[in-house]
């Protein structure tokens, strides 16, 4: 989708790459699941929050398909800590009219998280007052890829015509493709990369590198970060005023 306008200056849509975790639990001689830990209590207090900032939207970079490269028990950890989060959250969510959303490729993930997602996406479908979607086992040239791949398909059986292939209908094909592009994109932890996140999807995005770890950004962190977009001019390439 095209960006969205923004609403007083508020964005509808806002992607945050949660970075530093394991390098704050390392800081405190602590093993790195602490950090994701404690990072996960973020995320419960950014969502809540969401409303009250005027953000619609929110997609948060949990996994990345780069992420396979750490270490097993790293990886075991995270996976555990993504199904407790879904099990126990589930209740409180749907109380707040959080829906919640996942993209990715979910095929190489364990079985039993798989199921976890498909039910919370169902259970909380209806819900509207935030969207929450959860990039697991996520890449941007991943998810470019596989929708290249299911156009390709469609093209082969004869659905549609190469002709038909268009920025819109890429959009379509991707993971994010009934969302929003993101306005705004967050990376904590002072890393100036976008590190394979959303890539299609935030061609006209504003982003915001901050140097707080992820298990230190409050709300009131994210308030200033808003309040800096809302002075911003998007011209999505006009000439400057």
């Amino acid at each position: 989708m095209a960006p969205s306008s923004d609403r007083d200056g508020a964005p509808l849509h806002v992607a945050i790459i949660m970075d530093g975790n394991g390098r704050w639990a390392t800081e405190r001689g602590w093993p790195r699941l602490a950090g994701h830990r404690e990072g996960a209590k973020r995320v419960k207090e950014i969502v809540s929050a969401c409303p009250e900032l005027g953000v619609d939207y929110l997609t948060i970079y949990a996994f990345s398909t780069e992420n396979w490269k750490r270490s097993t028990a790293e990886i075991l950890g995270l996976m555990s800590l993504f199904r407790r989060y879904i099990s126990r959250e589930a209740d409180r969510m749907s109380a707040e009219g959080v829906r919640m959303r996942f993209i990715g490729d979910r095929t190489p993930l364990d079985p039993k998280l798989q199921r976890l997602m498909g039910w919370i996406e169902s259970r909380t479908a209806d819900n509207t007052r935030t969207n929450l979607t959860v990039a697991i086992n996520y890449g941007g040239r991943n998810e470019i890829t596989r929708a290249a791949r299911r156009l390709a398909g469609a093209v082969a059986r004869g659905e549609m015509d190469p002709e038909d292939i268009t920025q819109e209908a890429i959009s379509a094909a991707l993971d994010t493709g009934r969302l929003p592009d993101p306005d705004l994109v967050v990376r904590t932890s002072g890393e100036t990369r976008v590190s394979n996140f959303l890539l299609w999807q935030a061609a006209y995005a504003e982003f915001e590198f901050t140097p707080i770890m992820w298990p230190d950004f409050r709300p009131a962190d994210l308030a200033e970060v808003l309040d800096r977009f809302a002075l911003r001019e998007r011209r999505f390439g006009a000439a400057a005023q």
